[in-house]
């Protein structure tokens, strides 16, 4: 036999083992169905042990210690650990903002700012001006509006003073005598004694007070280089917002991306709804509260109803304040009658923007319920006084936005159209 028949011989071998083995493994097969129709037909099926034992201890644990120890312990430790993680990561970016606090403040004023302003650059783009020319316009006009009414106001004050000072003499001497001659019945040594403690307490503090007022004087300069980045970075944050935007969405993973813009397009337009209605709202307090001072004849209609237009910002306590400011100013230059009449006016006002400004207004998207708005507030003060106050509630209702739009369940993005492909048929 030559070496072609033995290669032949062996091929020929090769292909009926395979043939053999093809056989066997179809057989099995069919032998395997033949018991599982018959496994579902039987009223006994087979316990689950037979293809997954069960595993002792359960499911989560790695050692025969974990084992030992209860289910709730173990997810009550899992727990624990991660929010206090959470806590340690949150304590030290509270502590590196407050470290370059000279930075963020400045930069989320711009970011208000920009809210505030952002649907006046888009008009004018719509009619055709360029976007630079665009936010140059707006901004300059916004900052000659607010440095206009500031000059008002302090001319108005500096004007209204010393009238306002003898006034003030005046009813501090007609409370005395009501002190004296009134109900309370205080006699001159005893009101002689009240003022006495009061000026030695102005001469044991005067020089903290002085100190307060050099430091003061000292962050001049840091308040001038603030006001010059909230300009520099709002005209930035209208030009170039949208840029910005898709730059720090790029830094997201690439599954994650769409999510985030789409939360942070929503985030955004939810404070440009916010401010715009806090705008509108404390101009609408501000112009009730200076008429009925006006009508009733108290100094400093105009200063205090900017006074009041700017304490809208903070809500709930923004307004009680500066209407106990109006109140006390009518108090100590009309007398008893005036006070109540501007508190009564104070009151109606606020009641009006709790109950119709607010609900109407605001709308349902940026709606917050009262409680997390005073504990926001609240926490603001404590973290960073007035500013924190201000910040707090427009913070919370982005952090809302954004969490509900990154929570609720929707279809993920749609996916790219193929690219078309043309087969071309021959006739036969």
């Amino acid at each position: 036999m030559n070496r072609f028949q033995r290669s032949r011989q062996r091929l020929r071998q090769a292909y009926q083992s395979g043939r053999a083995t093809a056989r066997a493994a179809r057989e099995r097969h069919r032998a395997r169905a033949v018991s599982r129709a018959e496994e579902a037909d039987s009223p006994f099926p087979a316990p689950a042990y037979r293809f997954a034992p069960p595993v002792h201890g359960g499911g989560s644990t790695v050692s025969r210690d974990d084992s030992d120890v209860p289910r709730a312990l173990r997810i009550a430790a899992a727990w624990s650990w991660r929010l206090i993680v959470i806590g340690v990561v949150g304590w030290a970016l509270l502590r590196l903002l407050g470290t370059i606090r000279v930075v963020v403040v400045p930069l989320l004023v711009a970011l208000l700012l920009a809210a505030l302003l952002a649907p006046a650059v888009s008009w004018l783009l719509r009619v055709g001006i360029p976007r630079t020319l665009a936010t140059a316009a707006v901004l300059s006009t916004g900052f000659a509006a607010v440095v206009g009414t500031l000059t008002m106001v302090v001319n108005e004050f500096i004007a209204g003073l010393p009238d306002l000072s003898t006034r003030a003499a005046a009813g501090i001497g007609q409370i005395q005598d009501w002190l004296r001659d009134g109900p309370v019945g205080l006699s001159d040594g005893q009101l002689n004694g009240y003022v006495e403690a009061g000026q030695n307490w102005i001469n044991e503090n005067s020089q903290a007070l002085t100190s307060g007022a050099i430091s003061t004087a000292g962050t001049v300069v840091e308040v001038l280089t603030g006001t010059l980045l909230v300009l520099f970075a709002t005209f930035f944050f209208l030009r170039d917002g949208d840029r910005i935007w898709r730059f720090l969405v790029g830094m997201f993973p690439s599954a994650a991306r769409w999510r985030a813009d789409d939360a942070g397009r929503a985030s955004w337009l939810t404070l440009v709804a916010y401010v715009r209605a806090t705008v509108l709202v404390a101009f609408i307090d501000a112009v009730g509260i200076g008429v009925a001072l006006v009508l009733l004849e108290v100094p400093f209609a105009f200063p205090l109803a900017a006074l009041v237009f700017l304490g809208a910002f903070i809500p709930i306590v923004g307004a009680t304040l500066s209407g106990a400011v109006a109140v006390l100013v009518a108090l100590v230059d009309s007398g008893g009658v005036t006070a109540l009449a501007v508190l009564g006016a104070v009151i109606v006002v606020q009641q009006v923007e709790g109950n119709v400004l607010q609900p109407w207004i605001m709308g349902r998207a940026v709606a917050l319920h009262p409680l997390p708005v005073v504990l926001a507030v609240t926490a603001g003060v404590v973290l960073d006084g007035i500013f924190g106050a201000l910040i707090a509630v427009p913070v919370i209702a982005v952090l809302n936005t954004a969490v509900r739009r990154l929570a609720r369940e929707r279809p993920g993005p749609p996916a790219p159209v193929p690219e078309a492909v043309v087969v071309r048929s021959t006739a036969p």
